[in-house]
């Protein structure tokens, strides 16, 4: 099998043992923290016999320093809206990519709540769909502090979202137009997202409009833009002409 099949593969499994789980009448924390140690599990123990001589950093373990020397690097978030997962909601989702050389090789986001499953195996084209102002995904607890002045720039309204999976599907399935987050995220919240967006024909880059190179040894990502790539150059534009003026 090949990385792209393989993270599809592993991405599918994590979602479908996630929809599972919520069956078992687990609730709030406890469901949580079921999710993420056995979807977690699930992932690695694949990794492990499919992908050996491999690196990883996930978020559910203790990062390994050793992965910085390797070109291969796998980079997994098993639940990423793990407060919307065990609150019930569809906006949660399983990331699976891999890195070669800091680059986002192959990916896959499941979106299981919703029946989505997105993968470089199988690249989706982005589409569009006609409506009245363009519509810009935040994060449903922590909306960029520009996010209201980008919306006014480009004449958009603000959609909140959970899981920046969930957010990157819906951008490319063409019911937003744009995803804009900032005030810090990790490789593992992104680096999945970005691989099938940027498949799917898409912008995809850091708000200065910087490529953003995973498997870094600071593993923060601060800001991130995704999104139609004539619409995303225009807010990345205007988000830096919004940090020249703050510097």
């Amino acid at each position: 099998m090949d990385d792209h099949h393989l993270a599809m593969k592993l991405a599918d499994d994590a979602g479908k043992l996630l929809l599972e789980l919520r069956k078992r009448g687990l609730e709030g924390a406890e469901l949580g923290l079921a999710g993420d140690r056995e979807a977690n599990a699930l992932i690695l123990d694949a990794l492990r016999t499919a992908r050996p001589d491999d690196g990883l950093l996930s978020e559910e373990c203790i990062d390994r320093p050793d992965r910085l020397h390797m070109r291969r690097v796998w980079i997994v978030d098993p639940l990423d809206g793990t407060r919307e997962y065990m609150s019930g909601r569809d906006d949660w989702a399983v990331h699976v990519a891999l890195a070669v050389d800091g680059k986002p090789q192959a990916g896959a986001v499941a979106v299981p709540a919703m029946g989505r499953l997105l993968s470089t195996a199988a690249p989706a084209a982005a589409t569009r769909q006609s409506r009245e102002k363009p519509v810009i995904l935040v994060s449903r607890t922590r909306a960029p502090e520009l996010a209201a002045a980008l919306a006014a720039h480009l004449g958009a309204d603000l959609r909140p979202m959970g899981s920046a999976g969930a957010k990157a599907a819906a951008v490319i399935a063409g019911e937003a137009d744009l995803y804009f987050h900032a005030g810090g995220q990790h490789e593992w919240d992104n680096c999945a997202p970005l691989a099938v967006a940027l498949a799917a024909g898409l912008h995809a880059t850091r708000a200065d409009g910087s490529t953003i190179i995973y498997n870094q040894a600071d593993v923060r990502v601060p800001d991130l833009v995704i999104g139609r790539p004539e619409l995303a150059r225009e807010a990345v534009t205007f988000l830096r002409s919004q940090s020249a003026r703050a510097g």
